[in-house]
C-alpha cells in the first residue's frame, strides 16, 4: 500500500517502558501528534499500562486494547504471537532499539518479498553530541530478511529529526503566559494560595540520587522566598525529610524561606501549564526536559544516569550547545548531576544557587532564544512523516 494513497496510513508504534514515565510520555505525545496534525491510523503497543496510567488518566490498566484520543492502544503484554501481513503497518516504529515481535518481523518479510515492506524506524534516544547527525536516517540492513531498518534521530539541529513539539504549542504557551489569570486559576487548581504566586515558583522533577537536601538547606537560609512543588511520587526520603510527614497531594511546610508542597503527578497538558507557571523547572530524563525547553523559562537538567558516568557526556555535549557562554548555569547543572567530582571548580551549594540567581535575566533570555531556534529546524513528527513519505516515493521509483 502506498503512503500516498487515499486510506489513512497506518503506523505502529512499540514502546518498552523503561524509566518509569519518560518512554511512554515520549510515544504518547509522538502517538497523538501524528494522528491529530498527519491524519496517520496509529497504534501504540506499550508494555506497561500502570506507568502510562500516570501520565494519561483515560488509560484503563486492565483492556488489551483501547481507543485514547483516537489513538490505538495495545497492551503488549510477550513477544511471543502471531501475526499476518494484514497486521503489519505501512509505518513501525520501535522506540529506542526495543526488539519488536519475532512474528511481526516475519510478517513484514513476507510483505518486503511482495515489494510492499513497511517503512521500519528506529526512533532513538535524544542527544546533543556530534555523532547523532552522521547516524541520522543511516540504514541498517536486517541481517537475514529482506528488510532495511533506519536509525531516526531527535535532536537540536536541521541535522537530526527535531523535537516533539505541537503545531498549536507556542499559541497555548502564549496564550497562558499573557493572562495572568489563567496562571492564577491553575495554580489555584493546586491547591496553591494566590499569595505564594508573587514567590519565586520552582518546579521539582529528578532522579533519587539529586543533592536535594543541600539545596533545600541554602533555599531554607536565603533571603528571598522560595516555593518548590513536588508531584506526588518524586524525591519522596529528601520531601518527607523537609516536610516531617508523608509526602502526599497537599501536604505542605514553611521552613525559614522554604515552602515545600506536594502536588499531584500531572497528565502532560497539564505538566506544561506547570512549566509555563513556574519560574524556574527541574526536569529529568528525556520528556519533560524537552517539554522545559519548550517553556521558555530557565530549567535544570538531571540526567538519566548511565554505567561509567557516560550521561555525564551527554550532559556536557548539551550544555556547550545550550549554555556555552552562561558559567553559573553550567557549574550549576554539572554539580546538580554529579559531573564536577572532586575538581577544584567545586563550590557550595550557596555559592551555586546565588551565582545562577544572579544571571537570571541572562537565563531567561537564552531560554527564550533556544526555544526560536528549535522552531527554526521542524518538529520530529512532522520530519518522520516526510522521511517516511520520501523514502517509499524512492522505492517505488526504483521499481520502475
Amino acid at each position: 500500500m502506498s503512503i500516498n494513497a487515499r486510506r489513512a496510513v497506518t503506523l505502529d508504534l512499540f514502546c518498552k517502558v523503561v524509566d518509569n514515565f519518560g518512554d511512554i510520555g515520549i510515544c504518547w505525545r509522538l502517538a497523538r501528534q501524528l494522528q491529530r496534525e498527519h491524519g496517520l491510523a496509529v497504534r501504540l503497543w506499550v508494555d506497561d499500562l500502570s506507568s502510562f496510567r500516570r501520565l494519561c488518566p483515560q488509560v484503563d490498566v486492565d483492556k488489551a486494547i483501547q481507543c485514547i484520543d483516537r489513538v490505538t492502544v495495545c497492551h503488549w503484554r510477550a513477544q511471543d504471537g502471531d501475526f499476518a501481513p494484514v497486521d503489519v503497518a505501512d509505518i513501525v516504529i520501535e522506540f529506542f532499539g526495543c526488539d519488536i515481535p519475532p512474528g511481526y518481523i516475519a510478517a513484514m518479510a513476507e510483505l518486503a518479498r511482495l515489494d510492499r515492506a513497511p517503512v521500519w524506524l528506529n526512533l532513538e534516544g535524544l542527544s546533543a553530541e556530534e555523532w547523532v547527525e552522521g547516524c541520522h536516517t543511516l540504514p541498517s540492513p536486517h541481517p537475514r530478511l529482506p528488510l532495511t531498518k533506519y536509525f531516526f534521530f531527535p535532536g537540536f539541529s536541521a541535522n537530526t529529526g527535531g523535537l516533539l513539539i505541537e503545531s498549536d504549542l507556542a499559541r497555548d504557551r502564549t496564550s497562558f503566559l499573557t493572562d495572568p489569570s489563567r496562571r492564577l486559576e491553575f495554580l489555584a487548581g493546586l491547591a496553591i494560595p494566590r499569595e505564594t504566586a508573587q514567590e519565586l515558583l520552582v518546579s521539582l522533577f529528578c532522579y533519587p540520587q539529586a543533592p536535594l537536601a543541600d539545596l533545600f538547606t541554602v533555599w531554607q537560609g536565603g533571603v528571598e522566598a522560595v516555593t518548590c512543588l513536588v508531584p506526588e511520587g518524586v524525591a519522596v526520603a529528601p520531601v518527607v525529610a523537609f516536610l516531617s510527614q508523608p509526602a502526599v497531594t497537599g501536604a505542605a511546610r514553611t521552613r525559614g524561606k522554604l515552602t515545600i508542597r506536594v502536588v499531584p503527578f500531572l497528565a502532560q497538558p497539564d505538566y506544561d501549564r506547570l512549566l509555563w507557571a513556574c519560574d524556574l523547572n527541574f526536569v529529568r530524563g528525556e520528556d519533560s526536559f524537552v517539554r522545559a525547553q519548550l517553556a521558555c523559562k530557565p530549567f535544570i537538567w538531571h540526567i538519566y544516569p548511565q554505567d561509567k558516568d557516560l550521561h555525564h557526556v551527554k550532559l556536557r555535549a548539551f550544555l556547550h550547545r545550550y549554555a556555552q557562554q552562561n558559567e553559573p548555569l553550567q557549574q550549576f547543572s554539572l554539580a546538580w548531576n554529579g559531573a564536577l567530582g572532586s575538581s577544584a571548580l567545586q563550590q557550595t551549594w550557596e555559592q551555586n544557587w546565588s551565582q545562577l540567581r544572579g544571571d537570571w535575566r541572562v537565563l531567561t533570555e537564552n531560554a527564550e532564544r533556544w526555544n526560536a531556534g528549535l522552531l527554526g529546524i521542524g518538529d520530529l513528527a512532522t520530519n518522520l512523516v516526510k522521511f517516511a513519505r520520501q523514502h517509499r516515493s524512492e522505492v517505488q521509483q526504483n521499481k520502475v
